[in-house]
């Protein structure tokens, strides 16, 4: 009986850690986030990955871009 609880903690744990996906953001919520960023927040470019102040980076789909050469490739 005790190996059977096991099993169930142990699979349990698994789909909580890996399995279970974290809330689809709606474009509602992302419209809220991008209004809650201050200009000197750090936002990463969906392109290369580098870290970049809010009023620098462009803003393309919703994504963040440190420059037209990341914005471009991406597409």
């Amino acid at each position: 009986m005790l190996k059977y609880l096991v099993v169930i903690g142990v699979i349990a744990a698994v789909y909580y850690f890996f399995i279970k996906k974290k809330p689809a953001v709606t474009s509602s919520n992302k419209s809220d986030k991008s209004e809650k960023l201050q200009d000197n927040d750090m936002v990463q470019c969906a392109q290369c990955g580098i870290y970049t102040e809010v009023n620098d980076a462009i803003v393309s789909n919703g994504k963040y871009y440190c420059s037209k050469d990341c914005l471009e490739d991406s597409k």
